[in-house]
């Protein structure tokens, strides 16, 4: 990397590094004090509020993908990408509203807690599978990402940087439990918050921007400057396939994400919950109109100076140690740090959840609470590390495990949960079969394994987009007509129990109605309207 793009004095970010980990090990230790039972080590008591977990929720959502891959992204599509990013903004709230506030009254862990409850024990073994896997792998990405930072930061090699960052992140993350990682994660997102816009906003001053103050303005008043630069920047590049592929790997995806549902049911009430959602909004909304600033600014940078930006995802990175002093671009790669620990934080309390909680709640149901912390402890530490293994060889684009991971996601997990809480006659045996034969062929299409056979090809194929066009109406359709198949042969039907857990959930209490939440015509309908986007993703990309 040219020598004007690195930054010049390293002690200055050291400085930084240090004094944020400072900051993260002290609320992990006092936030380790305050866990005694599984219910403080999963949830933190059920007792974070709404602005603390709004900003909670954003920083785990907003990872080191945010400040890194994304921009990339938006380097390479474009406005195009403002598509995408509508898909991952709406996804949270969809969260809350369609099971996230429901759970949160069974005071669940994990969406596997729920899994267990409405399904029974194998078909929660299954799904919690997929989910660690793809815990894993949105881990891996953020490691990645730590791992590059910590490179551009100390000048040090990106294996070294990458043992460091990562050890150091999983030793307070270990530490804290929930509890840390709720409090943790809400400073650090005020922390990547003014790391994002405030040097931003003096780049864009630089580069000639009258409205530099605030995001929108930053870049809404250089149009014609950037269609003078760019004349191709705004426009739509892709056919509508291309844009309607963007729901089912990135919006039905992320709703099933455990990391971001246990920040959720951390709620103090369904109340809070529902506000934290509004604060996330907020928060998530300032970071991402600055994540599309720095893709403006790369973008425009490259197109009037002639200087290339050969690694895309160090773009904000590497405008700050162009444009900003020392110490500001040393600032925002500790805001890119912190975009990466909250993640990660989130992941590994995940991975924690789903182990200790829900296998071992299948596997040893007798256990003591307190061993079931041990074990969560376990899987938390062996879980990032294995993160830090696989970082190794990273690939080439950063953002792509993690994408291509939502798409996966929303294959095998989402179906189970979305028709979990909204329809009685879900059947078990039915998510089990959908689940793993759905994922499989998800797996198999893809250019990361099979790239003879893939669906689609390039960017859409790469990120899960056109694999997703196919699995995931499949996996829906195959579910609802499994499901009506096997309940009329007797092959493991919910019975009253599994079917009280739905109305329990939704606020009835004991007022159980067999006809609420029941019925196949609309669940049919899904299925037809999913067999025809599956036969349109089937079609040449």
């Amino acid at each position: 990397m040219p020598a004007e793009y690195v930054l010049s004095n390293v002690w200055i970010g050291l400085g930084i590094a240090i004094a944020l980990f400072v900051i993260f090990y002290g609320v992990g230790y006092m936030s380790s004090r305050k866990t005694s039972s599984d219910e403080d080590f999963y949830a933190a008591g059920f007792a974070i509020g709404p602005v603390t977990n709004g900003l909670g929720m954003a920083a785990t959502w907003a990872s080191l993908a945010t400040f890194l891959g994304v921009i990339a992204l938006i380097m390479r599509l474009q406005v195009p990408f403002v598509y995408l990013w509508i898909q991952w903004a709406i996804s949270i709230p969809l969260l809350t509203l369609l099971y996230g506030t429901s759970l949160r009254r069974m005071k669940a862990f994990t969406p596997g807690t729920f899994i267990r409850e409405r399904y029974g024990k194998g078909s929660t073994v299954i799904t919690v599978l997929w989910m660690i896997l793809i815990m894993i792998m949105y881990a891996l990405g953020q490691m990645i990402g730590l791992g590059r930072a910590f490179e551009l930061l100390f000048g040090v090699p990106y294996n070294t940087a990458l043992i460091v960052a990562g050890l150091a992140t999983v030793g307070y993350i270990t530490m804290g439990g929930m509890y840390g990682a709720s409090y943790n994660a809400a400073f650090q997102m005020v922390v990547m918050t003014l790391a994002m816009i405030v040097p931003m906003g003096a780049i864009m001053k630089a580069m000639g921007s009258s409205g530099w103050w605030f995001p929108p303005l930053a870049y809404g008043d250089m149009v014609p400057s950037m269609l003078e630069a760019i004349p191709g920047f705004f426009d739509m590049k892709y056919d509508f396939r291309w844009y309607f592929a963007l729901i089912p790997a990135f919006t039905l995806g992320p709703i099933a994400l455990p990391h971001l549902a246990m920040k959720v049911f951390t709620s103090s009430s369904v109340k809070s919950a529902r506000w934290a959602v509004v604060w996330f909004a907020l928060f998530l909304g300032l970071l991402f109109s600055g994540t599309y600033v720095v893709g403006f600014a790369g973008n425009y940078f490259t197109a009037t100076t002639g200087r290339i930006i050969e690694k895309a995802d160090q773009t904000l990175l590497i405008l700050n140690v162009f444009y900003n002093p020392t110490l500001v671009a040393a600032f925002v790669m500790g805001g890119a740090l912190a975009a990466g620990l909250s993640t990660i934080g989130g992941n590994l309390m995940a991975i924690a959840g789903l182990v200790g909680s829900d296998l071992l709640g299948i596997m040893a149901p007798k256990m003591d609470s307190k061993k079931k912390i041990k074990w969560g402890y376990a899987a938390l530490a062996i879980g990032g590390v294995l993160a830090i293994l696989l970082a190794f060889q990273p690939p080439k684009f950063l953002v792509t495990s993690i994408l291509w991971a939502f798409g996966l996601l929303a294959t095998t997990v989402t179906p189970a949960i979305l028709l979990g809480v909204w329809w009685k006659e879900a059947n078990k045996l039915a998510l089990m079969v959908s689940s793993i034969v759905c994922g499989t062929i998800f797996i198999i299409i893809s250019p990361h394994v099979l790239p003879a056979i893939c669906i689609g090809k390039g960017l859409p194929a790469a990120l899960g987009m056109s694999g997703g066009m196919v699995t995931v109406p499949l996996s829906f359709a195959m579910f609802i007509i499994l499901s009506i198949i096997f309940n009329r042969m007797g092959a493991m039907a919910p019975t009253l129990e599994d079917k009280k857990v739905i109305d329990r959930i939704h606020g009835w209490g004991d007022d159980y109605d067999e006809k609420r939440y029941n019925g196949i015509v609309t669940p049919l309908i899904i299925s037809a309207v999913c067999v025809c986007v599956m036969i349109w993703g089937l079609q040449p990309w």
